[in-house]
């Protein structure tokens, strides 16, 4: 296949694992990071790191995401007294006795507890070197070749489902789930320097966190970031305040370079947080004299997904696992987070464990 770029954008590792490639960074969770993880449960112990996927609950944190819906189905119109609820094998043979519970869910694949594909953001770049921009993604995929939308619904009812979303023939959530996503995790505990404070953490504060902490992060670890937002999440009950939640909690700071850098120098294979989006998302920035800008609305999301094939993880639940780590002196667990292999999808729901 001819290599889809004459230009790759600054600061990005395009071809690094060949043109092709898919996985990106997580190519660097081989045979040798899996014994890794493993190396680390000592004690047997299990942490789910999911939200419900039920959380946070409505729309006021994330308007264009819908919560689960879930539908009972019906075999044959039979449902043994209860009504669309569920259903018996005697509607086929009155000796049967079964009775059987199916359903159906509809929700946005990235509502709660999710994994971000390659294919959830790219950019306007002009790859081709022509002068115009176009929407391209990781490794030069295009919008609108390789990542198509599916075709036009005009009898849904729903806008949402009018306008489907995009069909990744590249990039997809499937090509994460295939190669499998388990190997070694290490948490940084922002929580724990920080608390519940709004807070953008720069290079150098994090920095001072890694060193107080003890913590080293080697080439295909999976790195986890705690700043606490999902358990204070958690505690709104499916009524999430929204002015406090943007109050509350740190995040990654997308628009210091040193960070920014470090992320790729260091050669994570993937980037986790229990925040909505792993960066804190802050004001829009004027260049010299206050003019506007070209710039990412998330910068962090360009630099990792478009840029360096870095999948992140969002929404995550790491309170439990960093309090025990912390009285155990420990950062690091085996981390064991498939996405569904849902072909075609720009992100997916997840249910990690972390072992320790």
């Amino acid at each position: 296949m001819p290599q889809r770029w004459k230009h790759a954008p600054a600061g990005s590792h395009w071809g690094e694992f060949g043109p092709d490639d898919q996985r990106g960074r997580m190519n660097l969770v081989d045979a040798a990071k899996v014994l890794q993880g493993i190396a680390e449960v000592r004690e047997g112990r299990t942490f789910c790191l999911s939200l419900p996927l039920d959380v946070p609950g409505g729309r006021a944190l994330n308007p264009r995401r819908m919560p689960p819906r879930t539908f009972a189905t019906l075999r044959d119109g039979a449902s043994d007294g209860q009504q669309g609820f569920c259903w018996s094998y005697q509607s086929e043979d009155p000796d049967l006795s079964d009775v059987v519970c199916d359903d159906v869910v509809l929700m946005s694949l990235q509502y709660s507890t999710q994994w971000d594909s390659l294919a959830h953001m790219g950019s306007r770049f002009d790859a081709d070197g022509d002068g115009a921009a176009e929407a391209v993604f990781y490794n030069g995929f295009r919008a609108g070749e390789q990542l198509q939308p599916a075709a036009e619904d005009v009898h849904a009812v729903e806008p949402w489902a009018r306008y489907p979303g995009p069909r990744a023939g590249a990039l997809g959530i499937e090509q994460l789930a295939a190669h499998g996503v388990q190997g070694r995790g290490v948490l940084i505990d922002l929580a724990h320097h920080f608390g519940r404070r709004r807070q953008a953490v720069g290079y150098d504060a994090l920095m001072r966190v890694l060193e107080a902490d003890g913590v080293e992060i080697e080439p295909g670890d999976m790195v986890c970031v705690h700043t606490g937002f999902a358990d204070t999440l958690l505690a709104m009950n499916r009524q999430p305040d929204v002015k406090h939640l943007h109050e509350t909690g740190s995040g990654l700071d997308g628009h210091d370079a040193r960070l920014l850098n470090w992320i790729v120098d260091v050669r994570l294979a993937c980037l986790i947080a229990d925040n909505p989006a792993v960066e804190l998302v802050q004001p829009k920035r004027l260049g010299e004299g206050g003019a506007p800008m070209r710039q990412p609305r998330l910068a962090l999301h360009e630099h990792c997904l478009f840029k360096n094939g870095i999948h992140l993880g969002e929404l995550w639940y790491l309170s439990e696992l960093a309090h025990w780590l912390r009285a155990s002196g420990r950062s690091r667990f085996l981390l064991t987070a498939p996405p569904l292999r849902l072909p075609g999808a720009a992100g997916s729901p997840a249910t990690p464990i972390a072992t320790v």
